[in-house]
Formats: C-alpha cells, sequence, structure tokens
C-alpha cells in the first residue's frame, strides 16, 4: 500500500431515504361501487448502514465519494398493498473506524468486528394507508398519512490502525527500518524527521507459521499530545495496539529522557496507554562496544523501572529474532524462548 493510498480521516454527508405515503383508496369492483378503505401503507425509507469489513486497512475509498443517499420507500396502493422499502445503502470501512458526529465531535459509534452492521442514518417511516383509520363513526376516511422525511448528517470516519504492536519513538529513530527488516512491508525510508507521515503496517512472521502485527506509526516530538508536529494525527493509532514498543536509537543523546518524554506524551494524550504492555528496543546498537552497552544498562536499570530492554540492530540483523520471541511472548502471555 503506497503512503498516499492510506486515508485515516474523512467527512462525509450521508441521507436516508423518505418513507413512501401511504393511500387512501377506497375499494372499487364492478359491482361494489362504494367499498370501504383499502390504501396500504407507504414503504420505509432506506438507510445509510455502517458495515465492517476485515479485508479493508484504509478509508481510501471515502477519498472521492463523500455522498451517500439511500433510495425512497415506494408509495402504498390499493388492496392494502404495501409499498416496496427505499434501498439502504452500504458503507465498508476497515476495522478501527470510529465514527463522529461532525458538529459536535461525539462518537456516535465504533466499528471493530467483521460484518458488524450499525446504522448511521434511519430511514423515514411509511405512512399509514387510511384502512387503518376506519372506526365505526368513520367508516370511509379518505385520508392517509404521508411519509417521514429521511434525515441527514454529516460525519468523519477516522480510522485507528489495529495493530497487534506498534512502534512508538521519535522521527528517524528507524522504526520504518525496523518494519522493513521484520515484515514484508516496505515504508519510506530516509534519513531525515518524518519521512513517515502515515502508519505502515506489516505482518510479522514467527516461529511455526504463527504471526502478529506491527505498525510503524509517525515519530512523536515533545508536545505532540498538544497537537504539535503530527500530534493527534498519529496518537490515536496507538490506542489499538496491545503492546507498545519504544524504539530509542544507541546514538541519542540523553536515553533516559527520550524515554520519559515518549512515556509523558503517552500519558497526556491517553493516561489508559500507560496500562499497556512496553517493551523498550534500543535501535543502532551495532555501533555500541560492550563497554558503552554496560554504561547504557546501569542508565536504564534505573530509569525504565523494570520494563524490559533490548540491544538491537535492523541493518545488521542483531536480536531480531529475539526481538520477535519477545513480543510474541507479550501478546500471547508466554515465557521467552531463549
Amino acid at each position: 500500500m503506497t503512503e498516499g493510498n492510506f486515508v485515516d480521516y474523512v467527512k462525509i454527508h450521508a441521507e436516508s431515504g423518505n418513507g413512501g405515503k401511504g393511500s387512501a383508496h377506497l375499494h372499487r369492483e364492478k359491482y361494489i361501487t362504494k367499498g370501504g378503505p383499502d390504501g396500504g401503507d407507504g414503504g420505509r425509507g432506506g438507510h445509510v448502514i455502517v458495515r465492517g469489513n476485515e479485508n479493508l486497512w484504509t478509508l481510501v475509498g471515502f477519498k472521492f465519494k463523500k455522498h451517500f443517499k439511500a433510495g425512497h420507500g415506494a408509495h402504498g396502493s390499493k388492496q392494502r398493498s404495501t409499498g416496496a422499502d427505499g434501498a439502504d445503502v452500504y458503507m465498508d470501512v476497515p476495522l478501527g473506524t470510529v465514527v463522529k458526529n461532525a458538529e459536535t465531535n461525539e462518537v456516535i459509534f465504533e466499528i471493530t468486528e467483521h460484518g458488524e452492521e450499525r446504522i448511521l442514518v434511519e430511514g423515514g417511516m411509511g405512512g399509514r394507508g387510511n384502512w387503518h383509520f376506519k372506526s365505526s363513526t368513520n367508516q370511509t376516511p379518505r385520508y392517509a398519512q404521508p411519509g417521514v422525511e429521511g434525515k441527514e448528517i454529516d460525519v468523519i470516519l477516522e480510522l485507528k490502525v489495529l495493530a497487534d504492536v506498534g512502534l512508538v519513538g521519535f522521527p528517524n529513530a528507524g522504526k520504518s527500518t525496523l518494519l522493513s527488516v521484520i515484515t514484508s512491508a516496505k515504508p519510506k525510508i530516509a534519513d531525515y524527521e518524518f519521512t513517515t507521515l502515515k502508519p505502515n503496517l506489516g505482518i510479522v512472521q514467527h516461529r511455526d507459521y504463527q504471526s502478529f502485527v506491527m505498525a510503524d506509526i509517525p515519530g512523536i516530538i515533545e508536545g505532540a499530545a498538544e497537537g504539535k508536529g503530527l500530534g493527534h494525527y498519529f496518537l490515536r493509532h496507538i490506542e489499538r495496539n496491545a503492546t507498545l514498543l519504544f524504539l530509542i536509537p544507541a546514538d541519542s543523546k540523553d536515553i533516559g529522557n527520550e524515554y520519559r518524554i515518549l512515556l509523558d506524551e503517552l500519558r497526556r494524550y491517553n493516561p489508559e496507554l500507560l496500562d499497556k504492555e512496553r517493551l523498550v528496543a534500543i535501535s543502532k546498537s551495532d555501533m555500541l562496544d560492550d563497554e558503552l552497552k554496560d554504561e547504557i544498562r546501569a542508565e536504564l536499570d534505573k530509569e525504565l523501572d523494570n520494563v524490559p530492554y533490548l540491544f538491537i540492530s535492523s541493518v545488521a540483523q542483531q536480536n531480531i529474532t529475539e526481538l520477535k520471541d519477545r513480543l510474541w511472548a507479550m501478546l500471547n502471555n508466554e515465557k521467552v524462548i531463549e
């Protein structure tokens, strides 16, 4: 998937169908000139329905189609015939899509399961035909109900990436390189900040044909929780990850401080993110000798508060298998394979 095709935020307009009018028909036959009311009900207007589809990974389908209008219900007719319901319109979205009211920013619902269907806008009810209004004092009502008009709404579709592991780190920490090494994903890689502007997903192949999904998410900068840099654009994706992999480069000026800043940005955005399991990986560690590693270990033992850590190098393929083992064990509550 190219970066331009990853769309995770769109605004759309949805409009349901009008209900059909009830019929005020009076029964007539060859030898019955003054029959009673037999007008049927109008059909229901079509709904606009949001449906989860596990085969979709992006909202790119809404990039050029942003208006959805359901069909109108047919009018009732004679012999108490009910009009046909209006055609429903389905909007297929990837799992992890949040639907918000565009005016109030209130969350209407979330789609998290394949095949899950939620009515976004209900179609108008069909009007009742005149036979409903027949009574002992009004045996030939010559009126029926009109159909209820449909509704319309502007909504925002916001995708929160569904992945098992989310990569957390400052720009240019080596997240895209790591993803390209341990998955078949081909993210854009370059030696400057904010190379990744959209989340990249990759499937990590593990032992015995097992696998899990990893997401490389745009890098945090200090102040991201307030919307600086890519801000909320990136932070919302981390909410869906089961485990967070903090990636800090070995050439960082202060590894402990960098970890604290990353953690603080997550806390300020959503304190519940701190409840997720964490693993810290020191990337680019092929440039370290044993003495430097010992110094960093001493620092990490004080800063990380029992959070596990690992020295890795994506380029030199150091400890990549060990990293996958650790992540798999954390995702499945298993012991790490030594």
